[in-house]
């Protein structure tokens, strides 16, 4: 394997931005998730969220696309939560994600604001665009030199 150092910090919602995850769930999907990156051969350097949706900040290696990642991430999760809860309303993920890449000095305070999202949210000092993203986002734009 080449040398590499990707580090990603990934956003994504519940199914309508349901309030699905919930405190008996939360540490049980949160484990899943770090459990299966390991199958990945990914690292996750912080996980959490609130209710309706989580940040994960990791280090995906070239060998696996983003796309392909969270795929399996969602998807297992899914499927996982579903048949290890009792629910009424079945648990989803809402599709799409959004991802923003960091550099090697971004990623401290990348895993302290994912830790500290909880409190980001009851405080009101969220960083607004990695919370507020839908797919009509822009995209990147093109410079020409």
């Amino acid at each position: 394997m080449a040398l590499w150092r990707l580090y990603y910090h990934l956003v994504w919602a519940t199914k309508e931005r349901q309030l699905l995850i919930t405190n008996e769930r939360e540490p049980k999907i949160y484990s899943y998730i770090i459990s299966k990156a390991d199958e990945l051969e990914t690292i996750i350097h912080a996980i959490n969220g609130t209710e309706n949706h989580i940040h994960i900040v990791a280090s995906i290696p070239p060998k696996i696309s983003i796309s392909e990642f969270v795929q399996k991430i969602k998807g297992s999760s899914t499927h996982y939560i579903n048949n290890v809860f009792s629910v009424e309303d079945m648990f989803g993920w809402q599709r799409g994600y959004g991802v923003f890449s960091l550099g090697r000095k971004q990623l401290e305070q990348a895993v302290i604001y994912v830790k500290n999202q909880k409190e980001h949210h009851a405080q009101g000092t969220i960083i607004k665009s990695l919370e507020d993203f839908n797919q009509d986002d822009d995209p990147p734009q093109k410079f020409y030199m």
